[in-house]
């Protein structure tokens, strides 16, 4: 019988078996393609958001408001306390190339009307601190001639003919005219 052997004793191509076989599954692990790393799945993603992902490179120059793009047609000044709307006619007007100020009341438009001298003014009638009429009045006193656009949810007949006759050259019901028809008259007006 052989003796038993010891790790002295053990032939060298056994020794370097482990060797050998930790050696194929290295050549094997590279001769199999590694695997592309793929992106994390945010939450939105997981929860079927199709929204697209803008790349944070990308992201910092787009975060950043554009400028408004230069004045070529003058100012006009946009007396309306309703945010949205205001909004919406402050793009419109910069998008046909006139310089726009909002204000939210009958004083600051006032105000406004020292400073910038408007073009034009997009009057809405009911506002704090000064209504529409107020200013209107007040324009009247001043000898201010600018031509003013009301417009004003208050539909009766006698609210038209009281801005009229304290100048107001168009009169619009907010609730039932397009902004376009809007930017159209005061196109048709300078």
């Amino acid at each position: 019988m052989p003796k038993s052997q010891t790790s002295k004793d053990v032939p060298a191509e056994e020794e370097k078996k482990p060797e050998k076989v930790s050696k194929e599954v290295k050549e094997s692990k590279e001769k199999v393609p590694k695997e592309e790393k793929k992106p994390s799945v945010s939450a939105d993603e997981a929860t079927g958001d199709k929204e697209k992902k803008v790349p944070k490179e990308e992201a910092s120059t787009k975060e950043v408001p554009k400028e408004k793009p230069p004045s070529t047609k003058g100012c006009l000044l946009i007396a309306e306390d309703e945010r949205p709307l205001a909004h919406a006619l402050e793009l419109k007007f910069s998008h046909e190339g006139y310089e726009t100020h909002i204000v939210q009341d009958g004083v600051e438009a006032f105000e406004m009307i020292k400073k910038c001298n408007p073009r034009a003014i997009l009057l809405d009638l009911i506002m704090p601190r000064m209504d529409g009429f107020a200013l209107l009045e007040k324009l009247k006193e001043e000898g201010i001639n600018i031509p003013v656009i009301v417009l004003s949810n208050l539909g009766q007949d006698e609210d038209q003919e009281r801005a009229k006759a304290l100048g107001a050259k168009g009169y619009f019901v907010k609730s039932n005219t397009p902004i376009v028809e809007i930017v159209k008259y005061v196109k048709s007006v300078l």
